[in-house]
């Protein structure tokens, strides 16, 4: 079973509405959404939009809702209250990339078939994989430097490259959205400003991002800033929060 197919069979439906929104190039409206961690609220009336295109970054304090966010907008975490609408948009057009995504050491699947399952998740072909998605596929082991580990068990990779592995299925993933939490987690400096540049050049070609970061470099590529602390919270443009 993929990530994503996984997320949307548990998701919670009083998160997603099917109605239309007002602004035809919003992806995802957030209203009044409140939710919590361990029993405690973390985040309290939070209200945003994430509209075609955009770049938003997810900043803030530790242990200040960012990954439950992430959670709940992935269908993964029920509100406490308040909803997410989602429009113009369907479960085959969104990638996953949680903060927490390991391959088990007792893994013997291969890169490739880790990366496959992203496309699987968007194909209406169930288990078959048509010559496109198997390009997909192809491009996104090349983007992220995995074509020579493509026959690789994952089990044999560094952390590292582990998450590029992941990355790469979110890829296949995502056709319309791109939902990551700290991207570059266990990447080294070098490596980690590679792959914020990537992301933003997907988003330049199109790709809506919605990225958790408690790096400051991806946020000179971000056209909105959802900044979340424990006593405040700001939603806007670099230029106003500046």
């Amino acid at each position: 079973m993929s990530l994503f197919s996984s997320i949307f069979r548990k998701k919670h439906p009083e998160n997603t509405q099917s109605e239309c929104l007002e602004n035809d190039k919003t992806l995802i409206r957030v209203e009044n959404a409140t939710l919590s961690y361990d029993g405690r609220a973390v985040i309290e009336n939070l209200s945003f939009t994430v509209e075609d295109g955009d770049f938003l970054c997810v900043t803030g304090e530790g242990s200040s809702g960012k990954s439950s966010l992430i959670g709940a907008l992935s269908g993964m975490v029920k509100l406490n209250s308040g909803k997410i609408t989602f429009s113009n948009l369907t479960r085959n057009q969104i990638g996953v990339l949680p903060q927490q995504t390991t391959v088990g050491s007792d893994s013997h699947s291969t890169v490739r078939e880790i990366v496959t399952a992203g496309c699987l998740a968007r194909s209406r072909k169930g288990a078959f994989m048509s010559k496109e998605s198997k390009e997909i596929v192809d491009y996104n082991l090349s983007l992220l430097g995995l074509t020579h580990l493509a026959d690789r068990p994952c089990r044999e990779l560094s952390g590292g490259q582990c998450r590029k592995v992941m990355l790469a299925r979110a890829l296949c993933a995502a056709e319309k959205l791109l939902i990551l939490d700290e991207a570059a987690a266990g990447l080294d400096r070098a490596t980690a400003l590679e792959v914020y540049n990537l992301i933003s050049r997907l988003n330049q070609r199109g790709m809506t991002i919605v990225m958790i970061t408690s790096d400051t470099l991806p946020l000179r590529h971000a056209t909105k800033i959802l900044r979340i602390n424990k006593d405040s919270i700001f939603f806007g443009t670099p230029e106003e929060l500046a």
